[in-house]
């Protein structure tokens, strides 16, 4: 049996997406389904998560499978997220409301943020608010995001204060940029940094906002509603999305978390029986795969079939430093086949033959499913 591994090497610069939302909405639940460790404590009380656990997701991606069938390699590596279940934030949290600072903090280093909205009722699973309100959740949240970038924008505007009275052009128009986030933020509308200026755009990233970082609401639903259909909370959450840039996955936490304890094949079975194709977490992952833009090639010989991932839009070059540094400083050319076409041959000999496989250069854009060969020199 091929043997799926995740390198400690796959670690160094992964991306991370963080688990938020109110106490008591299913993080961790969700988390330990996600990461199948259960090492994130779930309980009936807020708080019960403090320092953030981190797990390593792995991609679903049938290709990597059908390829190795194919090749018959010694071992497979998936490409991965890591996930980061960030303690509950609370009103006031951007003043230190339920150690919000620290929480906050972890928000800011992660890539992408997964807001769990509760959307089933349970009167034995504690509510903040008493009840659930979805829209009062998410707004809860927000805006304790907007407030902690407000204050980050004031200290920032402290910082160059003497630059911009001695009319530096470079504080002078920081400053602009910064008298123009405070009214976006005290507006609450959502925004990205592609509606600022080419040499506007540092000043922004530099600030490492969280009201920018791109945004998945899932709506955590009961077992028996685990399609979300006629569920009122979700078509509140889905209309909310909208009008906010972001997308919706629709995912019931306790029925992840019950898959895992079924093993593989018992989940495999429960999924067959029950008409499903993939379940709310696999579909999840995939929306955060796609929400921050990423691409998969693959890298596949008898040694090692891989999977790697990469920004749209990437060039060829850059997409060989990700395998090694030496590939993109000798870059010379890349073998490349697309998936279909590799599948459809059956080998590299016979895609040779037909001349689907080709030699692309340093301009050449990686495509998603790729299949690379490159050629270097050190």
């Amino acid at each position: 049996m091929v043997k799926e591994q995740i390198n400690n090497e796959r670690l160094i610069n992964m991306l991370q997406a963080g688990i938020v939302g109110l106490p008591n909405v299913g993080k961790s639940t969700l988390f330990n389904a996600l990461t199948a460790s259960g090492k994130a404590e779930a309980a009936n009380y807020p708080f019960c998560t403090i320092e953030p656990n981190r797990g390593i997701v792995i991609i679903p991606d049938e290709r990597l499978e059908i390829i190795s069938n194919i090749i018959k390699p010694k071992a497979i590596t998936p490409t991965a997220i890591e996930f980061c279940d960030i303690a509950g934030l609370v009103k006031g949290a951007s003043k230190g409301e339920g150690l919000g600072n620290r929480f906050l903090a972890n928000i800011r280093e992660v890539d992408a943020i997964i807001h769990i909205v509760r959307c089933f009722e349970d009167p034995n699973i504690v509510h903040v608010s008493e009840e659930p309100d979805p829209l009062n959740d998410i707004e809860t949240i927000n805006l304790e995001l907007a407030l902690a970038d407000l204050a980050t924008i004031e200290k920032r505007k402290e910082r160059i204060i003497k630059n911009i009275k001695a009319r530096e052009k470079s504080a002078v128009l920081e400053n602009k940029v910064l008298d123009k986030l405070t009214g976006i933020l005290n507006e609450g509308k959502p925004f990205s940094v592609d509606i600022f200026e080419k040499e506007e755009k540092p000043f922004v990233e530099n600030l490492h906002l969280l009201t920018v970082k791109p945004v998945i609401y899932v709506t955590n639903v009961s077992e028996d509603n685990i399609t979300g259909e006629d569920n009122p909370y979700v078509e509140q959450v889905r209309e909310y999305a909208k009008t906010h840039n972001s997308e919706v996955a629709v995912v019931s936490a306790q029925l992840e978390a019950e898959l895992i304890s079924l093993g593989k094949e018992g989940a495999k079975e429960y999924l067959q029986e029950s008409g499903i194709e993939d379940t709310g977490a696999e579909k999840m992952i995939k929306k955060v795969y796609e929400l921050l833009n990423l691409r998969t090639f693959f890298t596949a010989g008898e040694p090692e079939v891989r999977a790697w991932t990469i920004e749209a839009g990437t060039k060829a070059p850059q997409a060989a430093g990700k395998i090694h540094t030496d590939m993109e400083k000798g870059f010379i050319r890349a073998e490349v086949t697309a998936y279909e076409d590799f599948v459809a041959c059956g080998s590299y000999a016979t895609a040779r033959e037909k001349g689907v496989t080709r030699l692309e250069g340093k301009d050449y854009v990686i495509q998603d499913g790729d299949i690379i060969h490159v050629r270097f020199a050190v």
